[in-house]
């Protein structure tokens, strides 16, 4: 198994570890540090739907809390038929933290996939250089 597959699996798995009690939509991610670490996160759903936090950003969160700040890839899965896309607060929080050339894959249900880059999903971020 490629380290790539591994990180596919790694998101996929994490679909089943989503509380996702309301929407029924798990997703997962598999981020991975420059230093081959790897970062599972779930969305985590909260009856008032502006708390609920995404798998991305779930992901991040956790490798920045634990003192990791370079990241080489990024794999998102979702339970749809197409690619899942992340939402904007996402792909907010990724320009923050992942250099714009950063890998993103996007899976969909049955391994239907887009490779993508941070910077492709969020062009004319708002980064530190605007403040």
């Amino acid at each position: 198994m490629t380290a790539k597959q591994e990180w596919l699996a790694i998101a996929d798995t994490a679909l089943t570890k989503a509380y996702v009690p309301y929407s029924h939509f798990p997703v997962g991610a598999c981020l991975v540090t420059k230093e081959g670490k790897v970062y599972q996160g779930v969305n985590i759903e909260n009856a008032s739907y502006g708390l609920t936090n995404c798998a991305e950003r779930t992901a991040i969160f956790k490798a920045v809390s634990e003192g990791e700040r370079e990241f080489q890839h990024l794999v998102i899965a979702g339970n749809t038929p197409e690619p899942i896309s992340p939402c904007g607060a996402c792909r907010q929080v990724m320009a923050e933290f992942c250099a714009p050339e950063m890998p993103v894959t996007l899976v969909g249900v049955h391994g239907v996939m887009k490779e993508t880059t941070v910077g492709e999903l969020l062009p004319y971020a708002f980064t530190e250089k605007d403040l």
